[in-house]
């Protein structure tokens, strides 16, 4: 009687140990399975939030891809704007970017690529020579982003057709505010999810940003970088409905609004560095620049002002001379 109740009691011990057992490895498993799927959760919010997240993009015949040597193949966007014109962020034409590494020194001659989709097909046949690069001549005169645009002349026109033809600048009097629905549209080879440039083109639908939203980002100043101090020469995106963002290799791009009658280019992007980090990506208004840009394409000195003017009074004087003349006869 007494061996077989400390068998009884063996038995029942043993199975609760393999009970308990069974608790702990089925705790484990719950355990490591919410832990799959919160690690893959942030990898899927991680990538939706990378640029570009967005959707494939059709040929977008004003995109150029623009590429320094030095850089070891890293892109940069791009705008066509005239034949012989592309117009992209100041920066991009610099290895070290940052304000004390570039004040005094010339800006880089980039490769110009126009009329491609993917990144395989930079090569010679779609290269287009660089004749000059033209700096903002207020670029980075205060801060690291401060006039951050360059023009890049070609060597000779591009031939226009259904791959290349430029996008449009604003018109005097056209504004971000009569855009419709309030979105621009942008194209790049920007970053991916896997912290490498896209193969291929992308494009995003951002919302235009408000400027107080934009100038009191909550976000700025979580990593080391420096952030533009918005002012009435830039305004911001924010993400996508999916919460894509633009990122690093995006900048020089630039951001196409429609009108009820029209389709320009808004802005070219500056401050590519949104990707998860931060909420607003931030460009250079064109239509503040328009003077300068248009003095560049002119070809204007700086006594190109001077000449006009004073061949305008000549004019001026000699009408009234030649009427008084006529009086006096």
């Amino acid at each position: 009687m007494t061996t077989l109740t400390k068998m009884d009691s063996n038995m029942w011990f043993l199975l609760a140990m393999l009970l308990l057992a069974s608790c702990v490895c089925l705790a484990d498993e719950a355990l490591a399975e919410h832990r799959i799927k919160h690690h893959a959760s942030g990898l899927t919010s991680l990538r939706s939030r990378r640029m570009v997240g967005g959707t494939l993009a059709p040929l977008v015949p004003w995109q150029a891809m623009v590429s320094l040597e030095e850089l070891n193949g890293s892109y940069a966007g791009g705008a066509l704007i005239a034949p012989n014109w592309v117009l992209t962020a100041g920066r991009n034409l610099f290895v070290k970017k940052n304000r004390m590494d570039t004040q005094g020194t010339e800006a880089a001659i980039p490769k110009v690529y126009l009329g491609i989709t993917g990144r395989p097909q930079a090569d010679a046949s779609k290269e287009v020579a660089v004749e000059k690069v033209f700096l903002h001549p207020g670029f980075q005169n205060q801060s690291d982003w401060d006039n951050n645009l360059a023009l890049i002349q070609l060597k000779t026109p591009v031939v226009l057709g259904p791959n290349v033809y430029p996008i449009p600048l604003p018109e005097l009097g056209q504004h971000l505010a009569d855009s419709q629905g309030e979105v621009g549209v942008i194209a790049g080879w920007g970053w991916g999810a896997l912290f490498s440039p896209a193969q291929t083109l992308k494009h995003l639908v951002l919302p235009l940003a408000d400027d107080i939203s934009c100038k009191t980002n909550e976000n700025s100043g979580r990593f080391l970088y420096s952030r533009p101090t918005v002012d009435e020469t830039m305004f911001c995106t924010g993400p996508s409905r999916y919460q894509e963002n633009l990122c690093y290799g995006d900048a020089g791009g630039a951001l196409v609004v429609r009108t009820h009658r029209d389709v320009y280019a808004a802005g070219i992007l500056s401050f590519d560095k949104a990707c998860s980090t931060e909420k607003y990506a931030i460009y250079m208004k064109l239509s503040a620049y328009l003077p300068w840009i248009h003095s560049v394409l002119r070809g204007d000195t700086e006594e190109s002002a001077t000449r006009r003017a004073a061949v305008v009074s000549e004019m001026h004087s000699w009408q009234w001379s030649s009427r008084d003349r006529a009086v006096d006869g």
